[in-house]
C-alpha cells in the first residue's frame, strides 16, 4: 500500500501561532486525527510545543485512513500472530497500540493542565449505536483495555447511547459523546453528567477525576440545510421567501452552536452544577467537531474562528490545524452576537425548514457513515492480513 496522507509541517518558532490564540482565549485545540508515523516521529510532540496541542480524537474513518492508506502497521498485519486473530481483533491491536502510545505523548498535558486536558479519543463500535446495553460493555472493555488514565471512550449520543454515557460515567469512565447536533439532545447529555457525578458524590466516590466532553458536530448541519435552502431557492418566484433563505445560509450551524454555549453556561452556574465544582468536579466542555469547511464558499477557518469561547474544545482536522496557523484570526467568537444567532434559527423556522428533521437526519446518517467506515476498515485490514473479517 502506498501512503495516501500527509501530515503537515509543524511551524516552528512563529512570534504570534493563531492555535495558541484558542488558549488564550480559554479553547483547547485537539487534533480529529492519529496515525503511527505522527506517534513516533516526534511530530505529535511538536505540535504540543509549538502549537499548544491539548489532545487528540479518533473515529473509524480516520482508523481506516490511517491503516489503509499506509503501510506503517505491517509490522502487526504481516505478523504471525496476525494469523490468529479476526479482522476486529487485528484492529484493535492497531487501535490500542495507537492510543495508548498518544495518551502517553500527551501525559505531561494531562498532568499540567490537572486532568482538564491531555486526552485521547476511541469510540465504541459504531454497529452498537443504537444498543445500550452493547455500548456500555464495550465502553467498559475498550477503557479497561487501553488502560490509560488520559484516554475518553467515545459513545455517540443517541436515544440508546445516552444510557450507557449516564452509566459509564458514574463508573468513573471518561466518556465523549459524540454525533450531537441538536440543542436538546446535548441537554439530555449534560443531565446524564450531572447526575452521574451526583450518583458518585453521594456514594463518597471521587468525582474530581471524571472528564467528560460533549462533542457537536457543526459542518454537517450548514451541509444539510443549505442543500434544503438550495431546494427551496429553486422553486420559490416569492422575493421575500427567497431573501429570507438566502439571509441564512452557511449560518445555522454556527448559530445553533452559540445559543448551545449559552445553555452550557446556565447549566453549569447554578447552584446544582456548583456543589458538585465544590466536590471537585470539572465542566463537562462542549467540543466542536466536524470543522472543516465543505462549502468551498466559505471561509477554510470558519468553523474555528466563529466557535471560539473559554471551556470550550476545538478538535481540528489537520488540513484546517494548518490554515489556522497560517492566517486564523483567534476572538471570543461564541458570545457574540447570540440575538443574531436566535433570529437565525426562527428564521429557519419561517423559512419552513425544520432544525428536528436536520438534527434527526444527522444523527441516523452520522452513525451510518461510522458503521461503513469501520466495516470498510474491517474488510481492509482483513484482507491485507489475509484473515477472515
Amino acid at each position: 500500500m502506498t501512503t495516501t496522507t500527509t501530515i503537515p509541517n509543524v511551524a516552528t518558532g512563529a512570534a504570534a501561532n493563531p492555535l495558541k490564540g484558542l488558549l488564550a482565549y480559554g479553547q483547547s485545540p485537539w487534533m480529529d486525527y492519529i496515525r503511527r508515523d505522527l506517534l513516533i516521529s516526534g511530530q505529535l510532540k511538536k505540535y504540543i510545543d509549538n502549537d499548544g496541542l491539548r489532545g487528540m480524537t479518533s473515529n473509524p474513518a480516520i482508523f481506516e485512513k490511517a491503516i489503509t492508506g499506509s503501510n506503517l502497521y505491517n509490522d502487526i498485519l504481516m505478523s504471525p500472530d496476525a494469523k490468529k486473530l479476526d479482522a476486529n481483533g487485528l484492529f484493535e491491536k492497531i487501535a490500542f497500540r495507537d492510543v495508548q502510545d498518544a495518551c502517553d505523548i500527551f501525559r505531561p498535558v494531562y498532568t499540567e493542565t490537572k486532568r482538564r486536558d491531555g486526552y485521547v479519543s476511541l469510540e465504541v463500535s459504531p454497529f452498537l449505536g443504537f444498543d445500550t446495553k452493547a455500548s456500555l460493555a464495550e465502553a467498559r472493555r475498550l477503557w479497561k483495555a487501553v488502560d490509560r488514565p488520559n484516554v475518553m471512550i467515545k459513545i455517540p449520543g443517541t436515544p440508546e447511547g445516552v444510557p450507557a454515557v449516564r452509566q459509564a460515567l458514574e463508573e468513573g469512565i471518561n466518556i465523549n459523546i459524540t454525533l450531537l447536533f441538536a440543542q436538546s439532545a446535548y441537554e439530555k447529555v449534560a443531565e446524564a453528567f450531572l447526575s452521574a457525578l451526583e450518583a458518585r458524590a453521594a456514594k463518597g466516590q471521587d468525582i474530581s477525576h471524571i472528564a467528560s466532553v460533549a462533542s457537536f458536530f457543526v459542518s454537517r448541519i450548514d451541509t444539510l440545510v443549505d442543500s434544503k435552502i438550495d431546494e427551496k431557492l429553486k422553486t420559490t418566484t416569492d422575493a421575500g421567501q427567497r431573501a429570507l433563505l438566502e439571509s441564512i445560509g452557511g449560518k445555522v450551524a454556527i448559530a445553533n452552536a452559540r445559543l448551545t454555549y449559552k445553555k452550557y453556561h446556565e447549566l453549569f452556574g447554578d447552584p446544582r452544577w456548583k456543589a458538585l465544582a465544590a466536590k471537585g468536579a470539572q465542566t463537562q466542555r462542549l467540543l466542536w467537531a466536524s470543522t472543516s469547511t465543505k462549502n468551498p464558499k466559505y471561509r477554510d477557518v470558519l468553523y474555528v474562528e466563529e466557535l471560539i469561547g473559554a471551556d470550550t474544545v476545538d478538535t481540528i482536522p489537520p488540513a484546517t490545524l494548518d490554515a489556522f496557523r497560517d492566517h486564523g484570526r483567534p476572538r471570543p467568537s461564541l458570545t457574540e452576537n447570540v440575538e443574531g444567532a436566535a433570529k437565525t434559527m426562527a428564521d429557519l423556522a419561517k423559512a419552513d425548514i425544520s432544525m428536528k428533521e436536520v438534527t434527526d437526519k444527522l444523527m441516523v446518517d452520522g452513525v451510518k457513515l461510522f458503521s461503513d467506515a469501520f466495516k470498510t476498515l474491517l474488510d481492509a485490514t482483513g484482507k491485507s492480513a489475509g484473515v477472515r473479517v
